[in-house]
C-alpha cells in the first residue's frame, strides 16, 4: 500500500486490526502431539502477520508482532516471565524485517515468493537459536535441572538423554515444526494477500481521499489506537504483577 504519510489513519487502524487478529489466533493454539512435543503448540497467527507485513511494510509488521503479543499477555498472561514472549518477538521480527524489505523493493509474484522464502528461513533460524540459547536454558534453570524437560520428549524420542537432547529437539522438533508453521502461513498469505491489499486500498481511499488534509477524525482514530496499545501494555503489566 502506497501512502505519503507513514502513520496514516489507515495504517494505524490496519496495524491494530492485524495485531488483534494475530493475538486472538495466537491464543487459539493447539498441540500436534503426534509429531511434536506438547509444548510446541501450533497456531495460525503468522497469517495476519505475513499479510500485514506485505501490505504495510516491515516497520508495520514489527508493530503488528508487538500488538499480537500484548493481546496475548492481556488475555492469558505469561507462564514463563516473558521469556517465551521475547523469543516469539524475535522469531516474528526475523520474518517481517527481511520479507518486508525484499517485497517493498520487488513487488511482483516472484518477489513475493522470494520474500516469503527469505523471511521463513530467517524465522526458522532464529527459532532454533532462541530455543537453544533462551528457552531451553531458561526452563532447565526454572525447573532446577533436566528432569522436568527431558520426559516431555520421551514419548517421541525414547532414547533421548541430556547429552543428545539438542540433537533430537532442535533438528527433529524445532526445525520441522517451524518449517510447517512458515509453510502454512506462507501458502495462505500468498493466495489471499492481493485480495486483502485491494480491500485496504479501498478503505484507505474512503478514510483518506487523495489530497485530503488530516482532520479531527483522523487524529481521533490515531489517538484511540495508540491509547488502546498503551492500555494493552498497562493491563499486561498489571496482570503479571497483580493477578498471576
Amino acid at each position: 500500500m502506497q501512502n505519503k504519510k507513514f502513520f496514516s489513519t489507515t495504517r494505524i487502524v490496519m496495524i491494530a486490526l492485524f495485531g488483534a487478529l494475530a493475538g486472538l489466533l495466537h491464543i487459539a493454539k493447539f498441540p500436534l502431539s503426534f509429531a511434536f512435543p506438547g509444548f510446541l503448540e501450533f497456531d495460525f497467527s503468522d497469517i495476519p502477520l505475513f499479510i500485514g507485513t506485505f501490505a504495510l511494510g516491515p516497520v508495520s509488521g514489527c508493530l503488528i508482532v508487538v500488538v499480537k503479543l500484548l493481546v496475548k499477555l492481556v488475555c492469558i498472561g505469561t507462564s514463563n516471565f516473558f521469556v517465551g514472549e521475547l523469543a516469539n518477538l524475535l522469531i516474528g521480527w526475523a520474518f517481517v524485517i527481511p520479507a518486508g524489505l525484499i517485497y517493498r523493493h520487488w513487488r511482483t509474484m516472484k518477489g513475493a515468493v522470494v520474500s516469503l522464502a527469505a523471511g521463513s528461513v530467517c524465522s526458522v533460524a532464529v527459532a532454533i537459536l532462541a530455543n537453544r540459547f533462551i528457552l531451553i536454558p531458561f526452563f532447565v534453570r526454572l525447573y532446577g535441572g533436566w528432569d522436568h524437560v527431558i520426559p516431555a520428549l520421551k514419548n517421541l524420542f525414547p532414547s533421548i538423554t541430556q547429552e543428545n537432547f539438542y540433537l533430537y529437539y532442535l533438528w527433529l522438533s524445532v526445525l520441522p515444526f517451524n518449517l510447517l508453521r512458515c509453510l502454512v502461513a506462507s501458502l495462505v498469505s500468498f493466495f489471499v494477500y492481493k485480495h486483502v491489499s485491494r480491500l485496504i486500498d479501498r478503505i484507505n481511499r474512503k478514510i483518506s481521499p487523495e489530497g485530503a488534509k488530516v482532520g479531527a477524525s483522523d487524529i481521533a482514530v490515531i489517538a484511540v489506537c495508540i491509547a488502546a496499545v498503551l492500555l494493552l501494555f498497562l493491563f499486561a503489566l498489571l496482570r503479571f504483577f497483580l493477578w498471576d
